[in-house]
């Protein structure tokens, strides 16, 4: 009688085809990181950034798609490019997002909609896209979103960002229901600071409140991202979905009052 898998068997992603977008940057390239040293075969897409970095990790292979996910076939094109390259999606990071800084009352109905359109309109296109695919001949699958420790607590001049991430959250609970009964899990993951090379020197005074705050001291890396990226797309995870999994050192077990 076979015993039930191990827990690092249900975290090993071999013959796991996870799509990342937004891969470019400092916390994408981390959960590609991550997803491959679990064995996954990743497809990194990019707006426009080059993705040489990513072709060169070792293990799984890595392939790069570039598109405009706020074009009406950019999505698209990564989930098909996707297809044509494996044939199948298991996993999918909506992880491409935009932030600028500006106080709320002066953020124009530019920036309002392209917050939107990329932060959760082109996830929202994706996740349909992705699920689909998922639910074809397939046991189901996984999508995460990345949201923010800001769509639970708003900071100044990032108002408009805030609402695009909390709209992912609730988004994430809506494709869960829709998507549960094919065996597709919907959930979202809300970090906290990310350290990234010249954040001390730009923001010295955030960075030392953030450590003072943090219960456990310190600043995220993408990989603190990416790991738990790896746990949603696992079997570990496979009776959770329609959450959020906050990874923030704890800063929002802080107090506010």
């Amino acid at each position: 009688m076979t015993g039930p898998a191990s827990p690092s068997e249900l975290l090993d992603l071999s013959g796991s085809v996870v799509v990342v977008t937004g891969a470019g940057g400092g916390v994408g390239t981390g959960i590609v990181g991550r997803l491959v040293a679990a064995g996954a075969t990743v497809v990194a897409h990019t707006r426009t950034s080059p993705t040489d970095h990513l072709l060169d990790l070792d293990g799984s292979p890595v392939s790069g798609v570039r598109a405009d996910l706020t074009s009406q076939d950019g999505p698209a094109r990564v989930i098909e490019s996707t297809l044509e390259m494996h044939g199948r999606v298991d996993g999918l990071v909506n992880n491409a997002a935009t932030q600028s800084v500006v106080p709320f009352d002066e953020v124009t109905d530019e920036v309002w909609s392209e917050t939107i359109d990329v932060n959760v309109t082109a996830a929202h296109r994706l996740t349909r896209l992705a699920a689909g695919a998922m639910r074809t001949g397939q046991s189901g699958g996984s999508i995460v979103h990345i949201a923010s420790i800001e769509a639970h607590h708003p900071t100044d001049l990032h108002g408009h960002y805030a609402t695009s991430k909390a709209a992912l959250v609730m988004h994430a609970r809506a494709a869960a229901l829709a998507y549960g009964g094919d065996g597709v899990r919907v959930n979202t993951i809300s970090p906290g600071l990310i350290a990234r090379p010249g954040l001390e020197e730009d923001w010295p005074d955030g960075v030392e409140r953030w450590r003072r705050t943090a219960p456990l001291t310190r600043l995220g890396t993408p990989e603190d991202v990416g790991d738990a990226c790896v746990f949603l797309c696992s079997d570990l995870s496979r009776w959770i979905t329609g959450t959020d999994l906050v990874v923030d050192g704890g800063v929002l077990a802080r107090p506010t009052w």
